[in-house]
């Protein structure tokens, strides 16, 4: 009798790691997308750019305001939160206006910029170019378009936050001489996964753009309007604060006028993140109401008790909530709106 061959274990082996895959829900395609996409990103003009204007938003206040937090250091030698003045604390005498010369602020101005820049043109650009049904005809799955653009604008993006988050403290370290504490780093790192999860809003948004409207010049100008009316405070933040002066004329106290002119000034996105962002890297604030999140009491309440960093994020829970619930579902509408459309070759 002829002994039988064994029989291979590699079909075998392999077929057992795309069972295992599937059911993990884990599909290479999105993944090899996402790789291609984040390549080029990091190697075009637009992400150095944005990169540098990011990085000119943080340091430019910053530089400024090296002597207040140098002496605010000296005073509170061995504080919690002196290291936290990097970021909150602006130059003093400098007034302007509605914007505060912070890292803080001007990090919530240009955050949101990099969210529609890198997502105005992600579908419609591809469209424009006739590469959109060539790609969709290899062997992937069409929503495996969209989740792999989306990953990787959010990792660029992330990593532009990151190199300016390390420029910054390394400018505290060398020419300010401030360490900070083990506290101190949690809240940062906590602020730059609140800083992505609204920059991804903004990159949910753009993406929806980007699906909804068939031109990329469109999409950029709705986009980059949006952002100059709801980002910047000037137009639309001053529109949503004179209606809620309006609905909140007849307040008896002033607690209960901060109150409403706060619930409708939290109906633009950058309010809650601001709130967040006070919160997380400011220990000394306790509420998130009105009347202690604006104005400068930086310097004031640093030898005031500090707030754990659990006690803080229990305190921004729910802003957490509304802006990854915001980022949800633009992004379904988006999804959803790409994988209706029709594809012509």
């Amino acid at each position: 009798m002829t002994a039988l061959a064994p029989e291979a274990p590699a079909p075998a082996a392999k077929s057992a790691a795309s069972r295992t895959a599937a059911n993990l829900g884990l599909r290479p395609g999105w993944v090899t997308i996402a790789g291609k996409e984040f390549a080029d990103h990091v190697q075009s003009v637009r992400f150095y750019v944005l990169l540098i204007v990011v990085g000119a938003s943080a340091l430019i206040p910053l530089y400024f305001a090296a002597e207040r937090i140098r002496s605010l250091a000296e005073s509170v030698s061995g504080a919690q939160a002196a290291f936290l003045a990097l970021f909150v604390l602006g130059p003093e005498g400098l007034n302007l206006g509605p914007i505060s010369f912070t890292v803080q602020a001007f990090v919530a101005i240009a955050a949101p910029l990099l969210g529609v820049a890198f997502a105005f043109d992600a579908v419609n650009g591809e469209r424009h170019q006739g590469t959109l049904p060539r790609l969709l005809s290899q062997p992937i799955h069409r929503d495996d378009v969209i989740n792999g653009k989306y990953v990787a604008g959010l990792a660029v993006i992330t990593l532009a936050l990151v190199a300016t988050l390390t420029v910054i403290s390394g400018f505290g370290l060398l020419r300010l001489g401030i360490t900070p504490a083990l506290e101190e780093v949690i809240r940062l790192i906590a602020w730059v996964g609140v800083t992505v999860l609204y920059v991804s809003l903004w990159l949910a948004f753009g993406t929806l753009l980007s699906v909804v409207i068939r031109r990329a010049s469109t999409s950029a100008l709705v986009g980059f309007g949006i952002w100059l009316f709801v980002a910047i405070p000037f137009i639309g933040p001053l529109l949503v604060g004179l209606l809620g002066n309006f609905l909140a004329a007849g307040a008896t106290s002033a607690a209960e006028y901060y109150s409403t002119v706060q619930w409708v000034q939290r109906l633009l996105p950058g309010q809650v993140y601001a709130e967040a962002s006070a919160a997380l890297l400011n220990p000394a604030v306790t509420t998130v109401s009105a009347s202690e999140i604006y104005g400068d009491q930086y310097a004031q309440q640093m030898p005031q008790t500090l707030l754990s960093f659990d006690q803080s994020f229990l305190l921004i829970l729910p802003h957490i909530v509304i802006l990854l619930a915001l980022t949800i579902g633009c992004f379904a509408l988006a999804y959803a709106r790409f994988m209706r459309q029709e594809v012509r070759a």
